[in-house]
């Protein structure tokens, strides 16, 4: 069942990987950084009316609010969306991989709003000076309803966001491997210190 609903003007659907997909994410090593094998399907995401395209850079000023995201969906199934970046504070001294900026469970269908919302959405922050960092979305699809043990975190909060290793994550609830997926890359812009007000972090 594909579902084409929206809340608003931004969309993303899932489209069969291509050639191109595989190698952006092995060339970017998002594999074997993030995930063990490349998701069977390429998310396709829109910010306003930026696309996120396997690797582009979106500035964190573009990124500040969530994308609405819409994908294939079998109706009787749930799904878990996240946002990472294993690039904190930096690709080359990733010490803080992996931080989370968005990571929601129990979705039913396509309504985001409907699940159980672990971490709410924070934008891109890169420290300044450490280069592009990844951002990865993607989508899992859950055996069931599950009970997430986690603690919630506000998009208010940077307490808790580093050193979730979603490859752990989705081990322990079962998830298998992401059935979709993409990501972007950021640096920081001058949006960023804005954001870290907003979490209660300094640079």
């Amino acid at each position: 069942v594909e579902c084409k609903c929206t809340s608003n003007t931004n969309f993303a659907t899932a489209t069969e990987p291509e050639s191109s997909g595989i190698e952006a994410m092995e060339k970017e090593q998002i594999v074997p950084d993030v995930l063990d094998v490349i998701p069977k399907a390429v998310l396709e995401v829109k910010y306003g009316n930026l696309e996120v395209k396997l690797g582009n850079i979106l500035t964190p000023t573009e990124v500040k609010s969530p994308p609405n995201i819409i994908w294939n969906v079998d109706s009787k199934k749930l799904y878990l969306l996240c946002m990472i970046d294993p690039d904190g504070p930096s690709r080359k001294e990733p010490k803080f991989r992996e931080f989370h900026h968005w990571l929601v469970g129990n979705i039913p269908g396509t309504e985001i709003a409907k699940g159980d919302t672990l971490t709410e959405y924070v934008g891109s922050g890169p420290p300044p000076g450490t280069g592009l960092h990844r951002y990865v979305i993607l989508i899992y699809e859950q055996p069931g309803k599950l009970t997430f043990d986690e603690k919630r975190i506000s998009n208010r909060s940077g307490d808790g966001r580093g050193g979730l290793s979603i490859r752990k994550f989705a081990k322990k609830y079962n998830l298998g491997y992401p059935i979709a997926g993409n990501f972007f890359q950021a640096e920081w812009d001058d949006y960023v210190p804005k954001l870290y007000e907003q979490l209660g972090v300094s640079n």
